[in-house]
């Protein structure tokens, strides 16, 4: 079977409206472009795949039960617009957690690629055909490190984050929007 490539998407700040720890999905505001941007990069040929970090669960503000609900929630978004997410991977750890159970310097926690490389061998995914797509550079770190592309979006933290790129970081492109990223990956396709 043929890998494919992935569009890993950020949630919070990308997808949905920045707002610190969502500790209820009351607070879950998807961004009004979001279900189509993902409907047409599924449309170019991407899985979509949404990698977070969920540092409240180390934090003791919400479990990861909680964490599952939203990623359902974002499923059931998604189906309502005719398209779907194809996974949905979360980092509950944090080394600062105060839940010692999640207290750990862990390889999913982004800017590290664990999650990425568990969805590429799940999902049967080419990572350097793929692209990641955040507001922070520790997406592009995942980008960086799998050697996929990556796209800055000045949603969430992305316009300060795209003012002050760490030293080696540069991004693919910086867009608007998660909508806006979606055109420029179809305007400049993987080769």
């Amino acid at each position: 079977m043929q890998k494919r490539p992935a569009a890993f998407l950020d949630r919070d700040g990308t997808l949905n409206e920045e707002a610190g720890y969502v500790d209820r999905l009351d607070r879950l505001v998807l961004y009004p472009f979001a279900i189509d941007a993902i409907r047409l990069l599924h449309d170019a040929g991407y899985l979509v795949v949404v990698i977070t970090n969920q540092a409240g669960v180390a934090q003791g503000l919400y479990d990861e039960g909680f964490v599952e609900e939203t990623g359902r929630y974002l499923a059931e978004q998604a189906r309502l617009g005719g398209t779907i997410i194809d996974g949905h991977y979360y980092c509950p750890h944090s080394p600062d957690a105060a839940v010692e159970a999640y207290r750990t310097d862990c390889e999913c926690r982004k800017p590290k690629a664990g999650m990425a490389i568990r969805a590429a061998e799940e999902l049967n995914l080419d990572l350097t055909r793929s692209v990641v797509i955040g507001d922070r550079w520790r997406d592009l770190a995942v980008a960086q490190a799998v050697g996929a592309r990556g796209i800055i979006v000045k949603t969430g933290y992305g316009a300060t984050e795209a003012l002050q790129p760490p030293p080696g970081m540069a991004a693919d492109a910086v867009c608007d929007t998660l909508a806006a990223a979606v055109v420029w990956l179809l305007e400049h396709p993987a080769p």
